[in-house]
């Protein structure tokens, strides 16, 4: 097989696996979108911003903190610490690259890494082809980009009690990433129920209520996952690896 065929072939493969997890991706990022025009953006700035930011989460955090008027310090902190676990991804995936791959190779398959596509370049048994991680990134990333335009549209023509409840369901999307794992470790649940009661406590004691959304956002982030890590590390099963 030739070299042009190979790359061929390729892109085409990751334009497959890339366009279930963009199906995925579109209905989450419709949700984001509603939240992204109570904020005030405009669908251009919605899919910009989707594009630029690659987890709910975090994209969750930055227009929350935009329709608070944060300040920018306090937008970038909250965002890079929702975002920390993708530096552990690229570490894990970059020992998956052929010793010969450049570097701005790595690094752009750096800058595409989600979970899902994370977890499409590391299950692949030979090295990855970044022509491959190229393709099903951008396929997932602009269903993803443009289901957040998409809702920022819709709320902007849809009536005020169907935007209202439409917002609701970002709220369910974190709902069912937390439960599964709680359920399965009391740790975590006993984490989740600790974040949950000290949100409510810092937004009613003195002073701490005075901060703003991102800084006590930031604050109570970095205390509770220090906490966890010292006194509840994750033990190394044999051979090293995590269970």
């Amino acid at each position: 097989m030739d070299e042009r065929e190979q790359l061929r072939r390729s892109i085409l493969r990751g334009a497959r696996d890339g366009f279930p997890i963009g199906l995925g991706y579109y209905a989450v990022a419709f949700s984001l979108g509603i939240t992204a025009k109570s904020a005030g953006l405009s669908p251009i700035q919605g899919f910009i911003a989707s594009f630029l930011n690659h987890a709910s989460a975090g994209e969750f955090a930055l227009y929350s903190l935009i329709a608070a008027n944060a300040a920018y310090w306090e937008v970038a902190v909250v965002v890079f610490i929702a975002n920390m676990r993708y530096f552990l991804m690229s570490a894990a995936l970059s020992q998956k690259f052929s010793p010969e791959t450049p570097v701005i190779h790595r690094v752009l398959v750096g800058f595409g890494i989600t979970d899902e596509i994370f977890g499409l370049g590391i299950a692949r048994p030979e090295w990855i082809s970044p022509p491959y991680m190229y393709s099903a990134f951008l396929v997932a990333e602009l269903c993803w980009s443009s289901g957040t335009a998409t809702g920022i549209v819709a709320g902007s023509v849809l009536p005020a009690n169907v935007v209202s409840a439409l917002s609701v369901a970002i709220y369910g999307m974190f709902l069912a990433i937390i439960i599964p794992p709680a359920r399965s470790d009391r740790v975590v649940a006993a984490l989740v129920a600790i974040s949950f009661a000290f949100s409510l406590a810092f937004s009613l004691l003195p002073v701490v209520r005075e901060l703003t959304d991102g800084m006590r956002t930031i604050i109570l982030t970095v205390a509770i996952s220090a906490a966890a890590a010292l006194f509840f590390p994750v033990k190394e099963a044999e051979g090293g690896k995590a269970p």
